[in-house]
């Protein structure tokens, strides 16, 4: 994007002051009508607009401003200190399976005359007929604060500076904290050939609390954080950070007790809430429109099979409000919705943006995402989990006789077309004769999505999202997304270990 950007790096405290320079953000309240941020009038930018679409069977104006800060302490001092704004458009036709899309950082009607010019070869000799607009809402699901704002830089630097001394008092066995904020304000115009105009505003913030602990030679770390579409006031309040502080120390300090992971075929009982994360990875991911519309997911071709077991129901929802994947509409316009992907161990839906619905001959389901205005959208996930069963987790817990219980996560792979999937625990601990055990470490989860899914034999009573920490990567685009799930016991999953 091009904007303004301020960078600092390394800067550290001196007798209780920060050596950096103030910031000056723009006024929170401007940009908002981005289609005047043209250099032509607003009407001149829809005659370019629907003159460029001509033909097209969809397409849209894309034009989005944003603010984005990230601070990050790390061994007792601030490391890094990011500020930047950005804005610019992306202009796309659709024309059956062709797409053109062309973007620019500059609002300007040169710029917009020379992208309609380009995408306009997709639609060259192409007579379609332009697809109805999405359905309005008069939903919100967040606020318009700009959460850059407030509190001031300095404070959040003080609170950074907090958090890295509460964690060293409390624990002698603190090596190392890093602490980070970060903060965006999205401001998005989507305006159709037809002349309209849809607008949505999007906070985001996010805490990250990360901690290595040691004793003699070995170290180990344990992390946590918390965001979600809202302003800073609910993670920065002095019994949300500490809680949070809490926890990234309490697992550190799990893993150094840890001993090796054993390897083999084991029951695992998964955890509630961010292990859903499997769930997106190993079974999101194959249920979204493109994939299946060009059988390349391992659920290609069944839908109203039964894809996993029975009591399993897999969900996309976009309209929680705050939820760090939420959107009140989507980026082609499309109001989020709540889409049943798997219910009761049964496919019965896919997530579509409106270019593969139109070609499934399906609906929308206000999954069309894209990065930024440099980006095509594509089908995505918004909070993907697991809806409650009704087992209790000590029920799930006492049923295993030998196995290993997962509570945490860390980085994952799946590969679509096949469904396999392996994922790295941070948290875990054998189970035996049904109570949880010693900690382990180096526990690694493998199998295949629709295999697994079978192997789901009880369902817990206590779904839960995650904390408001997931980015979700796709064909180079990286957007935010919520996980969730319930606990879960899976009979017979390979673990790789590294015991010897």
């Amino acid at each position: 994007m091009q904007g303004r950007y301020l960078i600092w790096r390394a800067a550290t405290y001196n007798s209780g002051r920060l050596a950096l320079p103030a910031v000056n953000h723009p006024d929170p309240t401007m940009n908002t009508d981005l289609l005047n941020n043209f250099d032509c009038t607003s009407e001149r930018v829809t005659s370019l607009v629907h003159n460029a679409l001509k033909g097209a069977d969809d397409g849209e104006l894309f034009v989005e401003y944003s603010q984005v800060e990230s601070l990050a302490f790390d061994d007792g001092r601030l490391k890094s200190g990011n500020f930047s704004t950005g804005q610019g458009f992306g202009l796309r036709t659709v024309a059956d399976e062709a797409v053109g899309h062309a973007h620019s950082g500059d609002l300007s009607e040169a710029a917009l005359k020379r992208a309609g010019d380009a995408v306009g070869a997709v639609t060259r000799g192409h007579s379609g007929t332009y697809a109805d607009a999405p359905a309005r809402t008069n939903k919100k699901l967040y606020g318009d604060e700009n959460p850059i704002e407030a509190p001031a830089f300095g404070e959040k630097v003080a609170l950074l500076q907090r958090v890295d001394a509460y964690l060293r008092d409390k624990d002698s066995k603190v090596r190392q904290v890093t602490a980070s904020l970060a903060a965006a304000w999205q401001v998005v115009n989507i305006l159709r050939a037809d002349g309209q105009v849809l607008r949505d505003i999007r906070p985001m913030t996010r805490l990250n609390i990360s901690v290595v602990v040691g004793e003699g030679d070995r170290q180990e770390s344990g992390s946590y954080g918390a965001g979600g579409r809202r302003g800073f006031g609910e993670f920065l309040a002095e019994d949300s950070w500490q809680a949070s502080a809490d926890q990234a120390l309490r697992q550190a300090l799990v893993n150094l007790e840890a001993i090796p992971a054993p390897a083999g075929t084991f029951d695992v009982v998964l955890g509630a809430g961010w292990p859903g994360v499997m769930l997106h990875e190993a079974v999101g991911h194959g249920l979204e429109g493109d994939f299946n519309r060009k059988k390349t997911s391992a659920f290609s071709g069944l839908m109203g099979e039964q894809v996993a077991a029975k009591g399993v129901t897999v969900v996309d929802d976009g309209t929680i409000a705050g939820r760090r994947g939420s959107l009140t509409i989507d980026d082609e316009g499309t109001p989020s919705g709540y889409n049943v992907l798997i219910e009761d161990g049964r496919l019965v839906g896919y997530m579509q943006d409106r270019q593969n619905a139109r070609l499934m001959g399906m609906k929308a389901t206000g999954n069309g995402r894209r990065q930024s205005y440099a980006h095509q959208p594509m089908p995505r996930m918004t909070n993907t989990y697991m809806l409650d069963g009704d087992k209790t987790p000590e029920e799930i817990i006492a049923s295993v006789d030998k196995g290993i219980y997962a509570v945490s996560f860390g980085g994952g792979q799946v590969d679509i077309v096949s469904g396999k999937f392996v994922f790295a625990c941070t948290e875990a601990y054998l189970v035996e004769n049904g109570k949880v055990g010693a900690p382990i470490k180096g526990a690694m989860l493998i199998g295949n999505g629709p295999d697994a899914m079978h192997r789901v034999s009880m369902v817990g009573n206590d779904t839960k999202l995650d904390n408001g920490v997931g980015m979700c990567g796709k064909a180079g685009q990286n957007v935010p997304v919520g996980v969730g799930q319930p606990h879960l016991r899976m009979d017979q999953m390979t673990v790789g270990g590294t015991q010897a």
